[in-house]
């Protein structure tokens, strides 16, 4: 099933009738005859979107709405308000109770279906979002959240520049957001700026029929607009064009001529969404960062660099092709810490780090998994080849002379050699059943640096043929 919609009328012929066009597009449709009951329902099965009749006796579609969303089981659970009254007064009182939109009997078959695709998809995306949320704190990278908004910034689309200028008096005193005024030219030539605009109003027809309508598709195919949220403007009868409008990512659909206290509700009901969605992605991004990276050098860290090498291992052996894996340490970096300082042994970390980044192929990894060891895994490689680049990798550290923070007092820096030792390993290329496991391949790996350290260290050990380079 798409969705699962509890659909509330008091009326049991209306409930029927939309239960047989929700279920026609395979929705699962749960009913309920009154507020009370439609309260109990959505509480215990979790509906992805609720059709909710304001006309009802003791408890009205408007108290109930209220009700959803100021209990935390049901506030996300997007609301469409149905009623006969097709007056600017009930659009208003739907939408400040918490609906997410509103739609007059009889209910058109083609925008119903529309505006519950659009909504259950919304919902979707808010809910992956939640969970990775959760997640992220489930890794211990909460914080608090800032009561901070800062204002919007709302870009006005029609098809003149004297109708976008009338749209913004309209708006005046409404909302204290940023709105801008735009040709199609400017919004797409203006798309990857550093300042985009939250959210976009656009009439449906520009210059010409439906053009408006291509701005969307360009705004929600480019990386840096796809989150917008895009408010499309119909005319009242136009039913094909805010029905593909939805079906193209419209946020929200709204009629021509604007009813702007109407448009102001919706632009700050959009504006909300956005900044939720934004925080969420924010955080997200963040802390999966801080999950796989190490803060020191910036390198991905021992849980990221492990579960690479399980899928360059499964990769190669699937492909029939050959990878390598590098274990390296620092050569005495206890001394560097003991004589020079913390500070001194951080820098020396850093710069190795990037030594070993700028050295290897933009498909090989480097990660730090110790205090002073690192792992680098390189795909599709030949024996030969990784010795190459082991050997490059030694050499370019023990070359390059270490610049180290001056210390108080000091005249001029210090600066010292860094060397390194490394444990390389092979493996794939060869018949099924031959391959080393994770743990076999790690383990060799450690063993190639033993020797190499044991052999004097600044020097390449590979295990496998027990070949070294010095």
């Amino acid at each position: 099933m798409p969705g699962r919609i509890l659909v509330v009328d008091d009326v049991a012929t209306n409930r029927i009738i939309l239960k047989v066009k929700l279920a026609s597009a395979a929705y699962d449709v749960l009913q309920a005859g009154s507020g009370a009951e439609a309260l109990k329902v959505a509480q215990r099965d979790k509906p992805d979107l609720i059709l909710l009749d304001i006309s009802m006796p003791e408890l009205d579609g408007l108290e109930v709405c209220r009700r959803l969303k100021a209990d935390h089981r049901t506030a996300d659970i997007p609301v469409i308000m149905v009623t006969a009254s097709n007056d600017s007064a009930s659009k208003i009182a739907a939408l400040e109770a918490g609906a997410e939109d509103f739609m007059t009997k009889p209910l058109d078959d083609l925008g119903l279906l529309a505006r519950v695709r659009s909504l259950i998809r919304a919902r979707g995306v808010a809910a992956e979002l939640a969970l990775r949320e959760g997640t992220r704190q489930a890794l211990g990278f909460a914080e608090p959240t800032s009561g901070f908004v800062a204002a919007g910034r709302i870009c006005l689309v029609a098809a003149d520049e004297a109708t976008a200028l009338a749209w913004r008096r309209g708006l005046q005193g409404k909302l204290h957001d940023k709105i801008e005024v735009h040709s199609p030219g400017e919004v797409l030539r203006n798309a990857n700026g550093p300042k985009l605009p939250d959210l976009y109003v656009i009439a449906a027809d520009l210059s010409r029929s439906n053009e408006g309508l291509m701005l969307l598709s360009e705004l929600r195919s480019r990386q840096a607009t796809r989150h917008a949220g895009i408010l499309i403007a119909v005319d009242v009868d136009a039913r094909m064009p805010a029905t593909m409008a939805l079906d193209m990512g419209a946020s929200d659909i709204i009629n021509l001529p604007f009813d702007f206290d109407e448009l102001a509700l919706r632009l700050r009901a959009q504006l909300a969404r956005k900044r939720q969605g934004d925080r969420l992605r924010s955080r997200v991004r963040d802390g999966l960062q801080m999950a796989v990276t190490d803060p020191l050098t910036g390198l991905y860290n021992r849980r990221y660099a492990m579960s690479h090498l399980t899928r360059v291992r499964e990769r190669a052996i699937a492909n029939d092709r050959s990878f390598a894996v590098m274990m390296i340490d620092l050569d005495h970096f206890k001394q560097v810490n003991d004589t020079h300082g913390h500070a001194a042994g951080d820098e020396v970390l850093k710069t190795v780090a990037e030594a070993l980044s700028n050295n290897l192929r933009s498909v090989d990894l480097v990660a730090r998994i110790g205090g002073e060891e690192f792992i680098a895994i390189l795909p599709d490689i030949l024996p030969d080849a990784a010795l190459s680049a082991a050997e490059r990798l030694r050499e370019k550290v023990c070359t390059a002379p270490i610049t180290l923070p001056r210390k108080t007092g000091q005249a001029a820096p210090m600066t010292l050699i860094q060397t390194i030792s490394i444990g390389l390993i092979t493996d794939g290329g060869g018949p099924a059943g031959t391959h080393a496991t994770l743990s076999e391949l790690l383990d060799r790996a450690d063993k190639a640096l033993y020797n190499a350290k044991n052999m004097g260290r600044n020097r390449v050990v590979i295990k496998s043929s027990g070949q070294a380079a010095a």
